[in-house]
């Protein structure tokens, strides 16, 4: 029955997703607070439709949710973790690698929408892009999307926070707001299936600017660790 659902899910997620990218395209030729809602709409849709699957999303720590400028710093288990922030964020933006944007259709949104498109391996100079990028965004009082370890990671996995988040909030001065989940328990990183349950996204108290990168990282990497291990648990 699993598989049954989770095939029924893949299904749907593509038909889905094929129909809203391809029915809202004239969104590109308009603001960009067109296409942030187009995201809204897809995003629910997408997790919505879970409940094929048995699975339930619940959002926790909804006042928390930025609605001005910020950083925000998701765990990161399963691309359900990007749909997620495209519903629940009022004004999202993504640090992402480039071959994402060469996507049809989801590439074009993500650029409409203000997306960092970097090149991971470009060292200092990426790292100036998206403090420049970043700083134009805040002043639109956007939310900046960065997943802390880089890439998606096995729940229980041993975490590996990168330095470049610590970077960025020295430079930027903003507010990051940590986010913790246990997708990755129901939307493995890898294959189709989808296990039934509930998905938690919680946002967690956001850490203020102006702390030093060793304790700014540690605070950081212990609220999204603590909470997504109990989370897990559920």
């Amino acid at each position: 029955m699993i598989l049954v659902r989770s095939l029924a899910y893949v299904a749907l997620f593509y038909l889905w997703t094929a129909m809203v990218a391809i029915l809202c395209t004239p969104v590109l030729l308009g603001p960009t607070r067109w296409t942030l809602t187009m995201f809204h709409l897809w995003g629910r849709g997408v997790t919505g439709l879970l409940a094929i699957c048995g699975i339930k999303v619940e959002v926790r720590g909804r006042h928390h949710i930025p609605t001005g400028a910020a950083i925000v710093a998701p765990k990161h288990q399963c691309m359900l973790d990007v749909f997620a922030q495209f519903t629940w964020l009022p004004a999202s933006a993504f640090v992402m690698k480039q071959e994402l944007a060469w996507i049809p259709w989801f590439g074009w949104y993500a650029r409409k929408a203000g997306a960092i498109v970097i090149d991971r391996d470009g060292g200092a100079t990426t790292m100036r892009q998206v403090i420049r990028e970043g700083t134009a965004l805040f002043k639109e009082g956007r939310q900046v999307v960065i997943f802390p370890e880089g890439t998606r990671t096995t729940p229980g996995a041993a975490p590996d926070y990168k330095p470049g988040i610590a970077a960025l909030y020295r430079e930027l001065n903003v507010p990051v707001c940590p986010v913790a989940t246990n997708s990755g328990v129901h939307w493995p990183a890898h294959g189709f299936i989808r296990h039934p349950g509930t998905i938690v996204f919680e946002y967690l108290e956001p850490i203020p600017p102006g702390l030093k990168r060793a304790e700014f990282m540690r605070l950081l990497q212990e609220r999204i660790e603590t909470k997504s291990t109990e989370l897990m648990k559920l």
